[in-house]
Parts: C-alpha cells; structure tokens; sequence
C-alpha cells in the first residue's frame, strides 16, 4: 500500500517539472497533432466512448493507462498529422458532448533515438574473428565479433572485459518465459534470426495503429535501430544467422511508436502501459534531443503509466523499465532528461571495449550502472546484432546499444527469480556490478566509495552489470522490504548564488523518524529544485548526504544558454548514496563554473528520501565476506548495533 501512495505522491512533482520547466518549439512555434485527450465525466462503457469519437469526427484509439475508464486517446481522420495552431472548432465539437469533462488538443514534441545508424546493412560474415571453442560456445557466426558477450580481447579490447553471460548461461539460465518490449521505430519480426522468439500478443503499432509493428522503409535504412535493439535481447542461437541475443531464449515484443514527426504524451503513455501482464521489461533507446541545452521528461499522461506499470505491472511485481542515459557527451548532463533520471527507470550507460567510456556517454547521478557500446580503435567493432530484412551488422553503437543488453541480462535475472520486483532488481543491479576495468579516459571521474562501502563512478553508476553474478544472487534474493519517501524538508526563501564562490544550503532531517514513513537505508534521493540563472549551463550543483558522499546532481552544460526558464521543481536524482543512513544534514551547493560573471537564485529546495525502513539485506546470506553484499550487509549491522 505504502509504495502505490509514495509513487503517486511523486509522480505530481515530477508532472509539474517537467511541464513548466521547458516549451517545445518547432518553426518558431507550438506544434499541435491529430490527437486528442478526452476526460469523461465518469467512465463509460467502450462501445459508447467509440459512439461518441465516431459521431463527432474522431476514431477512438483507446483508453489512457492508470485512468479508470475516463481517459481516451482520441484522433480526428481529417485532421493533419502536424499544425502549428490550435483546433479550436474540433476541441468545442467534442465539449458539447454532455458525457466529456474534458478535451485538449495534443502538442507535438521531439523525441531521438540514441546512437548513430548506419546507413549500409551487412550481409557477410568478417573475415577475421577469435577462433572460440568450448562446451557452451555458441555456434552463431557473428558471436566472436560480440565482445560485448565474450571479450578474448579482439580488435584491441580488454579480455574478460564483458557482460560475463556465457557464467549465466552455464548455470541453465537463458531467459525462458521472458517478453521485453523494444519501443522504438519497428522490428523486423520476420527476421529468421528474431522471428521465433517473437511475442505477437504483446507487440502494437502505436505510430500506424495497427497490431503490426514492422519497420518503415527509407532508403539510408535509418528504422534499422529497433531491429537491432532487438537482437541484443532474443536473437536466436546456433541457427547460423548473426549473432546471439544475451538471453537468447526469451521473447521480444514490437512496440513502434518512434516513427512520426512529433511525439505525444498520449503515444508515450500507450506505449509504456501496453500489455504490462505479458511484457517484463521496457526497453527504450530514445529521449530528448541530447544538443546540451535541453531540460525535458515525461509529461503527465506517460509518468501515471509508468506509475502504474511499477505499481502492477507483471500482477503486482512491477514492470522493469530500461533506458539509454543519452548520447550528449560531456556537454549534456542526463539529470536533465526526466526519464533517464526518473527512480522508476534503471538508467544504463555504457562503455567501449577497452573500458573508457564513449565519447557520446553522458554523465550524471541517475545512471545506475552501464554496459558496452562500440570498440575503441575500429569502427566496425560495435554491437554485432540484427539488422533490417535478414542482415546482420556490426556497427550498432551509442547508449541505444546499451540498454537492450541490460534488458537482456534482467530477462535472465527474471528467468531465475521470476518473484523479483522492480526494486528488487534495482537492488540486484546495485549489488552485482563491477568496477571491472572502467574508467574516465579525461581522468575527470574517479571511482568513490559511498558510506556503506559501495563504489560508484559518475560516469557509470555502480559499475558494469555482470550477468553470472546476478542470476546467482536472484535464485536465493528474498524481496526488499516495503519502500516509504520521506519528505525531509525544504528551504523556500530565494537564496542568491553568487558569482564566485559557493552558495550552500543545509537541510537537517531525521528522515521522517517516528512516523509510518520512516525511512533508514536509503534508495534513490531527490532534491527537488527552482532555480534560474543568467546562464543556465553554467551551473553546477552538488548534493552531500550526511555520511559525506558528494554527488553531482548538475554539471556544466556548455551548449545551454538559457537565462529564462530555468529549474522548476526539477527533481534531480543522484542513486550514489544507496544503502546510506539519512539522518543529519543535507548540504546542497550551488556554483557557477565560468570565468565570466553569472547570476543566479535557487528559489526553492525541497528534499526527498526514498528507502525501507527496515533493513534491505537483513535475510541474504552473502556467498562471499568480500561481496558487495557482504560489505553492506555488515556495514548495517555495524551502525544498527551502535
């Protein structure tokens, strides 16, 4: 009961962010759809909701996720696709219907798919590749040029330097039972290499509204990137074709609903509650425009999915929602893209076959762990997978390329415990990732240890996900404890931040002690922030727990001239103080980082605790006194019984 209240209570907040913070432009002005919300006075029978769209012009797409039968996506059939004003004579059509609360005509938002496509499919197999043998290799032509997979060190890798599945695999665990859905512009789902592990009931076009998500074709092949995200996860093995997908057994679904000019929070919303009992795990390798200057998210309609998708999605458990951190490089920071920083995603970075990260690989306190993109040295060393119409490739990159592979290796995860919640395998990701061999190749980010004992970079969270290591720890994982947020206090007096120097604002708290939302062992951590500034990306803003972790919540953003918006009540999140103790001050810092004078206020900070209560680990019994779970496990039990 307490987790549904405590999403929902968050979920206005970020509503609010995300809508206020930013307008969307496009040709010097609004952009408006074919697409309607209408709200109904009380929920209706379907048959009489489509009466009313069909009498009045409109075709009934459907009913909104999370809206109790009172909530319809409505499209006008004359209507164009994209206009730039309003249609005032359509919305009043639809306000004389006596049963409609409501009617507002949707705008149109941009939203990118992460990683450069390439415009020339593959159909050979390279020349060159390790020569691999072995009981449980795969047979599949393209798995020696998956390194990502098995990292001999070819094409100038680091050796062992890898997702570590073949240790998942060797244990029977493949990914049986399992859908991810891949929202994105299509999967060839006729692809010999896909088309067995392809879950039909589960797939939608969202972009043609039909039940039939295959690709559009153009001619530089650029709705290749579904497809190949698709292989990642499910691609066939020994079959002679490509590759192999990390869980190779499971399905996929086709949720296309990238392909259009302007996105709607209503097409996001479908997508994102579509089938929540037969799909698993979301994956998504899209966002805002990562140009740097951008601040956006989730609008209303999509955040209540995803709310309700985590609340009970997969009967209860919560449904996994997977997301590429952005491809904006050192200029952007993804604390500004509100679903990569939202708690209900598990934000995935990535890192090349050497271990630097990518020079696309953005950075910030949200992302929870990482996978692999492209090879350092030699551009056709990137994610060998599918590609469009039988192909294969060998050059998917970008943080798109990242998060299937952590889609996949939650499949096996899942397959294992298939009791796991949402937050259980938030926990898991924590626990199981590996520092390995990553690092920041401009030295700019070092790996930290956090009060408890958990090391976390800022580029990669808490490290690369190892795919042997948490299918082990998910076939003996007993659920976390009941998740309560603490509203632990908030700073409302407009505080200017001065030109050179800091300015620091401490939050005392007791965590919300004494009362039914305690909280003692922290989760994801909120600083809820309005603040505006001369120049917006000159700001950088850090956040220190009381056990002295420091996280950056915001950098630099070179590209982000903005003087006007600002932040309102923009949730930055920061994931580094995970398993900490929250009790005692918050410091919040605010500077600028120029050599030119800048101005600034932060008008207001609110702080927010998300966490159990009770302690997380407290029934695991650690395979190994020098485990992350071991570490923090005793690092409780040391401060417990002080």
């Amino acid at each position: 009961m307490f987790v549904k209240v405590c999403l929902l209570a968050l979920f206005c907040i970020s509503c609010t962010a995300v809508v206020s913070t930013l307008g969307h432009k496009a040709h010097g002005g609004d952009v408006f759809t074919s697409s309607f919300l209408v709200r109904f006075k009380r929920s209706l029978d379907k048959q009489l909701v489509h009466e009313i769209a069909s009498r009045n012009g409109f075709q009934n797409l459907g009913e909104l996720p999370g809206s109790n039968g009172k909530e319809y996506h409505f499209k006008h059939t004359t209507l164009p696709l994209v206009r730039t004003r309003r249609s005032i004579t359509h919305t009043r059509v639809l306000k004389k219907e006596p049963l409609i609360h409501t009617a507002v005509q949707q705008p149109g938002f941009k939203r990118v798919k992460r990683g450069f496509h390439h415009s020339v499919p593959l159909n050979y197999i390279p020349e060159k590749g390790p020569g691999f043998t072995g009981e449980n290799i795969p047979t599949d032509p393209y798995f020696p040029f998956q390194w990502y997979l098995k990292n001999t060190g070819q094409n100038g890798g680091k050796a062992k330097l890898d997702l570590n599945v073949l240790a998942a695999w060797d244990q029977g665990i493949t990914g049986k039972n399992i859908t991810t859905a891949i929202m994105d512009d299509g999967v060839d789902y006729m692809h010999a290499d896909l088309k067995f592990n392809y879950n039909a009931e589960a797939s939608y076009d969202f972009s043609s509204n039909d039940p039939f998500p295959y690709p559009r074709y153009t001619d530089d092949w650029f709705n290749s990137h579904g497809t190949r995200c698709a292989g990642e996860v499910a691609a066939a093995r020994d079959n002679g074709i490509c590759g192999v997908g990390v869980a190779y057994d499971s399905k996929i679904a086709g949720i296309r609903m990238l392909d259009q000019p302007y996105m709607t929070d209503l097409i996001e919303a479908n997508s994102m509650g579509h089938e929540p009992h037969k799909i698993h795990i979301y994956s998504a390798s899209w966002g805002p425009t990562d140009d740097g200057k951008t601040v956006d998210g989730p609008r209303n309609a999509t955040m209540r999915a995803i709310v309700q998708g985590v609340n009970e999605g997969r009967n209860g458990l919560g449904n996994i929602y997977v997301w590429a951190s952005g491809d904006g490089g050192e200029e952007d920071d993804c604390n500004c893209d509100g679903y990569a920083a939202s708690m209900w995603t598990i934000s995935i970075n990535s890192a090349i076959n050497d271990g630097q990260n990518a020079h696309y690989d953005e950075s910030c306190s949200s992302t929870l762990a990482s996978t692999f993109s492209n090879g350092a040295k030699d551009p056709n060393t990137g994610v060998a997978t599918t590609d469009l119409y039988g192909k294969c490739t060998t050059t998917h990159s970008g943080t798109s390329a990242a998060a299937p592979e952590a889609a996949g290796v939650f499949a096996l995860a899942l397959e294992a415990n298939p009791s796991l919640s949402w937050r259980d395998m938030q926990h898991l990701t924590v626990l199981t990732s590996k520092r390995n061999s990553l690092f920041d190749a401009k030295n700019r980010f070092h790996w930290t240890m956090n009060g408890v004992g958990l090391e976390f970079n800022h580029l990669f969270g808490f490290g690369v996900l190892d795919a042997g290591a948490m299918v082990s720890l998910a076939k003996k994982w007993r659920t976390v404890p009941p998740r309560y947020h603490c509203e632990a206090g908030a700073i409302t007096q407009i505080h200017r931040i001065p030109s050179s120097g800091s300015l620091y604002l401490p939050i005392k708290t007791n965590a919300c002690k004494g009362t039914d939302t305690e909280v003692r062992y922290l989760e994801h951590v909120q600083a809820v922030i309005t603040a505006n500034a001369s120049r917006r990306g000159d700001l950088e803003l850090f956040l220190t727990s009381p056990m002295g972790t420091r996280s950056m919540i915001l950098s630099k953003r070179a590209n982000d001239d903005d003087r006007r918006d600002g932040f309102t009540k923009w949730p930055f999140m920061t994931t580094h103080t995970w398993g900490e103790y929250p009790q005692g001050t918050w410091m919040l810092e605010a500077t600028f980082n120029s050599k030119e004078s800048r101005s600034g206020w932060i008008k207001e900070f609110s702080l927010v605790l998300h966490g159990t209560k009770e302690p997380p680990y407290q029934t695991l019994s650690p395979a190994s006194p020098h485990s992350k779970l071991a570490i923090v496990k005793k690092a409780h039990e040391d401060k417990d019984g002080n």
